[in-house]
């Protein structure tokens, strides 16, 4: 970057009501942690979507008897600044499932075997969408069924779909302006997406939602391509949400992707190439997981405290934790927060995906002692608003746990006569570009020299989409 003209630091901006960002507040179903200070940070990282999870063995406190205090608090909290939550139910109750009783917060108990199960839950789901009516305007049916973690009788897609259908009939019931999604799948696996849409599922609902845990992105947007297509054979006009997808920030974390050598900076590396590969996509909204550090507990057991003491760093906000492994005090963000809010600073939801007038063209690098970079494993992006305003991410998709990447690429452009800004998406800063890196045909720009090239994204943007985004910004004039 040295070699660009400083040009400011991107501000955080306001909530956008089009962003289709959002981020994870689940586990507050089973009390293990303190809400009440993230909420302004979560307001000031810019997310519009706010993914919780209902907890029926939280709310009936006795049978037949609702309190919904907890989460009126948590729903007008996130209302107010102009959030949108939006639930998933789950998960069983031990008053209904005695295997439930084993399990911490009833995990993984679906309440499907008696009638006794499955009038207790209709009840649960039309008092829950009857009291929360203009308030929440989607609901999620349980979470990630095609886990045995979840699942825990054993996994069966015809159970679940069947189970889905029922509820979803109840919530648009209850709430015939409510949307409903189903899936909350851990994983793109066609034949089991297959066997739920074969039992009629689509008719049922209006999205259906799925998970993404993996280091890597080769088939991010192949993966979405194929379930569309395979949508578009059922009937109904059923929306796709990315529901779930985080990776940790210390290397001793427990949960998904354990193990691996997370940092606080591939962390962010990550939440920013995913998260611009859906926005690619045409997920209606992503949800990155999560707000805050706590423990995993999926397969905690009641009354005994070491079998959830597994702490997840997935959290874009540090938290401390007391002897019991609830997440409480002062949260401070990581890195992964400071690029989420540059993210939803520059990505408001008025952009639409779309191919660029741009192509690589790689040439003799002085950076580098070698040729530009423009090798399969380039990334490049690109976006435009519909008054033409444009911005192409790129980045070197390589392995994030084994490499880090510093390089350039050449561009060349058909012909732009707007200023261009370009944004680290990691730090911030906005530069310009020097006329050493700018070729030029009567007057238009046509070639773009030896841009760096990173392993996280790099934005490249015409003045007008930036001034759009960034209240008060004055576009430099003379580049």
């Amino acid at each position: 970057m040295k070699r660009l003209h400083p040009a400011g630091c991107l501000k955080p901006m306001p909530i956008s009501p089009d962003s289709r960002l959002g981020l994870g507040l689940e586990k507050l179903d089973r009390n293990v942690f303190d809400p009440l200070p993230a909420f302004d940070l979560l307001s000031a990282s810019g997310v519009r979507y706010v993914r919780l999870q209902s907890g029926w063995q939280r709310t009936e406190t006795k049978k037949g008897v609702y309190d919904f205090a907890w989460l009126d608090e948590i729903l007008s909290s996130l209302v107010r600044r102009g959030m949108e939550p939006w639930l998933c139910l789950c998960y069983g109750h031990s008053a209904y499932s005695p295997s439930a009783a084993q399990y911490f917060g009833s995990v993984g108990v679906p309440p499907i075997f008696t009638s006794e199960e499955r009038e207790a839950w209709a009840a649960y789901v039309r008092a829950l969408v009857l009291h929360c009516r203009g308030r929440v305007r989607l609901y999620e049916i349980w979470n990630e069924p095609d886990g045995q973690w979840c699942w825990k009788h054993g996994v069966s897609a015809r159970e679940y779909a069947r189970f889905a259908m029922s509820t979803a009939d109840c919530i648009h019931a209850a709430d015939p302006e409510a949307r409903v999604a189903a899936g909350a799948l851990c994983s793109i696996h066609l034949p089991y997406f297959r066997e739920l849409l074969q039992e009629g599922l689509s008719t049922h609902i209006d999205a259906l939602s799925f998970h993404r845990y993996q280091t890597h992105e080769h088939h991010v947007l192949e993966d979405i391509a194929s379930l569309r297509a395979l949508l578009n054979r059922y009937p109904g006009r059923v929306d796709l949400i990315q529901g779930e997808s985080g990776t940790q920030s210390e290397d001793c974390g427990a949960g998904a992707l354990s193990g691996g050598a997370w940092t606080e900076v591939i962390q962010a590396k990550y939440l920013l190439r995913h998260r611009l590969l859906d926005l690619y996509s045409e997920v209606l909204f992503t949800s990155h997981f999560t707000t805050v550090d706590m423990v995993e507990a999926l397969n905690g057991k009641t009354g005994d405290l070491k079998s959830r003491m597994d702490f997840g760093y997935f959290g874009v906000l540090h938290a401390d934790f007391n002897p019991e492994g609830f997440a409480e005090g002062t949260y401070t963000p990581k890195l992964s927060y400071f690029a989420l809010q540059y993210l939803c600073a520059l990505f408001r939801g008025q952009e639409k995906p779309c191919a660029l007038p741009i192509r690589l063209a790689a040439s003799d690098s002085p950076r580098v002692f070698a040729r530009d970079d423009d090798g399969p494993d380039v990334r490049i992006l690109g976006f435009s608003d519909p008054d033409g305003a444009w911005c192409a991410a790129w980045w070197k998709s390589c392995d994030l746990l084994r490499e880090t990447y510093s390089g350039t690429i050449s561009l060349q452009l058909s012909g732009e006569n707007r200023t261009l800004y370009l944004a680290d998406l990691m730090t911030g800063n906005l530069f310009t570009l020097p006329d050493t890196m700018l070729g030029r045909q009567q007057g238009l720009l046509t070639e773009l020299s030896h841009l760096p090239l990173l392993d996280s994204p790099l934005l490249l943007m015409t003045d007008d989409y930036l001034a759009k985004r960034q209240e008060g910004f004055h576009c430099r004039s003379g580049v």
